[in-house]
């Protein structure tokens, strides 16, 4: 499940982004990974890694809500199995 989004375009400066990005690893278990930064700049990845989906579906709407309240907005959104809430335009 992918989710990228991006505040609106100021007249000065490039806008900001994050990508957010939940997938199982080798072993089963669940990674978030953050990645945030200004367009054309330097970005910062952080990773979490969850035992079990529902813990990392949580922690994926969480994030994508805290980056709602920011300002950010949501561009588009990939995976069929994205959990309800998560499809673009559901604000």
């Amino acid at each position: 499940m992918r989710i990228f989004m991006q505040t609106p375009p100021r007249s000065a400066e490039a806008p900001r982004y994050c990508h957010l990005i939940l997938q199982q690893d080798l072993l089963g278990g669940w990674m978030l990974l953050r990645e945030s930064g200004q367009q054309g700049g330097r970005a910062t990845l952080k990773r979490e890694v969850f035992l079990d989906r529902d813990a990392a579906e949580a922690a994926l709407t969480a994030a994508r809500d805290r980056e709602l309240r920011r300002g950010f907005q949501i561009m588009f959104t990939q995976g069929a199995e994205a959990p309800a809430g998560l499809q673009y335009g559901d604000d």
